[in-house]
């Protein structure tokens, strides 16, 4: 047995023998049978009161997600000291149960045991993750009785707690424990730096990151991911510059915000010098690359419209996750390789991946696309015959768009009847598209009655310029001036388009009619020079459908 040859010929009940204990479960036990044995041995030789072999006996339970037995060890004993109860209170943040964290601290005040600074992180960051926002708050009242109001850690787990549960008045209380701390290390600053982009104030993290007395990775990367999460993707890939001027080490998690911005903006150069960089250091460091970091390349890729080079990540991947399969599924989805996408959603099953409702998403994305209706179908009904997933409304999308498409106007009709949520303008306006496709007059007409009763105006504009089309294929000029009518009468006006395009590394962002560009003169020429050779090349037959 691994105890037994470990084991010295000590004295019985030695303070040898306690210390040669403690050394094993310090530094040799690796796994739960070696745990088990140990423990033997500490019940054997009477040490089953030992407070600092029963602590690390505890961790380590829990650290192998034992915690039935860490619980036994910790119900036996009739005095428990305060890292005894620390080790079960961070049990149950890991096991699902901060409550009981709460009723556990609640005791121990009631007893001879007092909290630690310890006890009150543990317990704090149990509330923080199980939502509980009137237990933290009372155990905030505690920290202030009993004079841990001082106390970095404990302040700076308060300050996380009110970030994430605290709601729309979170940031607040979490600016007035800020305020109140006498000392903060950087894991206060990124705490509430992560709580103002929580609550969308950009710029209120931006001041916060300016004021930082000093930033690590976590603080740049939170910056970075805030702002991404934001719509602020040209920003965060500048404080992505920026960190790289100041030398900081670049790890895997920044890497995937940077990744996230990249795919957003359709910035491939950037993309493909963070798909580099990762195998020039982590590789010939022979770090592992995170799975994650993977997937966001994947992503990355395939919104840049280089969907081989997302593929070629996905076969070179030696684990994958649903995400890795979903990213590539959408990804060729997506770019119009429906039959690609197909493929690799069957090699999918036959490796036994269960698919989400994303993949299902996905791959009804890609038979709309190639036209593939008989595969929808079937794809579509197995989502619950098969995979017990309930379809949400963007998969009854998938499914409009694919009928309409292909030509099956009553069939999608029906479908949006038979849905068990209300229709939204999207699935509407799939079910529009389809009839302007196939030139059915009738059902456009309930759609549109639909679409101007229930959609904001300002949505809804570019489905009725679709419905005019509509009627204009069909000839139905009375109805088109109807239609513009309506619009007029409403004060309807389009959005403007935009585009994006990047040229030597910069991506640039235009929009319909923006002449903001210092050669926005001649852009515009260029511009009528393509669309005067599109003109030459256009059959006249399709002039009913423009928008006059």
């Amino acid at each position: 047995m691994f105890v037994e040859e470990s084991f010295p010929d000590y004295r019985p009940y030695s303070r040898f023998l306690q210390q040669h204990l403690f050394s094993l479960l310090h530094n040799r036990c690796k796994t739960v049978k070696q745990l088990s044995q140990i423990h033997a041995q500490i019940t054997t030789n009477g040490f089953n009161q030992k407070s600092f072999i029963l602590v690390k006996l505890l961790s380590l339970y829990t650290a192998f997600s034992n915690f039935p037995a860490a619980h036994q060890v910790f119900d036996q004993l009739p005095n428990p000291s305060s890292p005894l109860c620390n080790q079960i209170m961070r049990g149950y943040s890991v096991s699902g149960s901060p409550r009981k964290s709460v009723e556990l601290i609640n005791t121990m005040c009631r007893s001879l045991t007092l909290p630690d600074a310890y006890t009150y992180t543990f317990v704090i960051n149990g509330c923080a993750k199980g939502d509980l926002l009137v237990e933290g708050e009372q155990i905030h009242g505690k920290v202030l009785k009993s004079g841990f109001f001082s106390n970095v850690y404990v302040l700076t787990s308060l300050i996380d707690f009110y970030v994430k549960c605290g709601g729309g008045g979170g940031i607040g209380r979490a600016k007035q424990v800020f305020d109140e701390m006498p000392n903060r290390n950087v894991v206060t600053w990124n705490s509430l730096l992560l709580g103002s982009f929580r609550c969308g104030d950009v710029h209120g993290a931006r001041r916060i990151f300016e004021e930082m007395p000093e930033r690590s990775v976590v603080s740049w990367t939170t910056m970075i991911n805030g702002c991404v999460e934001n719509g602020r993707c040209k920003e965060a890939l500048a404080i992505f510059r920026e960190m790289k001027q100041e030398s900081i080490e670049l790890d895997q998690v920044a890497l995937m915000a940077v990744l996230g911005a990249c795919a957003e903006l359709g910035d491939l150069d950037m993309g493909k010098w963070i798909h580099s960089y990762v195998y020039e250091t982590f590789t010939s460091r022979r770090q592992p690359i995170r799975i994650e970091l993977h997937n966001a390349l994947i992503h990355m890729y395939a919104s840049c419209g280089e969907v081989e080079a997302a593929f070629s990540v996905f076969r070179k991947m030696k684990q994958r996750t649903i995400v890795s399969w979903t990213s590539v599924i959408i990804g060729f989805a997506k770019h119009g390789y429906g039959d690609e996408a197909i493929s690799i959603f069957q090699w999918m099953e036959r490796e036994n991946v269960k698919p989400d409702g994303i993949t299902l998403l996905g791959i009804l994305c890609a038979c709309s696309h190639s036209g593939n209706v008989n595969d929808g179908r079937r794809y579509f009904h197995s989502m619950i015959n098969t995979w017990g997933i309930k379809p949400k409304i963007k998969h009854f999308g998938c499914m409009v768009d694919l009928l309409s498409r292909a030509g099956f106007l009553d069939e999608a009709h029906e479908l949006v009847k038979s849905m068990p949520m209300k229709p939204n303008d999207a699935i509407w306006g799939a079910l529009l598209g389809g009839c302007r496709i196939h030139k059915r007059v009738e059902i456009a007409s309930e759609v549109a009655d639909w679409l101007t009763e229930e959609v904001n105006h300002h949505r809804a504009v570019g489905y009725l310029v679709l419905l005019s089309n509509v009627y204009a294929a069909a000839k139905r000029w009375e109805d088109v001036v109807s239609v513009r009518k309506k619009m007029l009468g409403l004060k309807m006006r389009k959005p403007p388009g935009r585009s994006w395009i990047q040229i030597e590394g910069t991506v640039y962002e235009f929009m319909a009619g923006d002449r903001s560009h210092e050669k926005a003169h001649f852009i515009y020429d260029v511009v009528d020079v393509i669309t005067k050779e599109a003109t030459w090349s256009f059959d006249s037959t399709g002039l009913a459908e423009l928008w006059p």
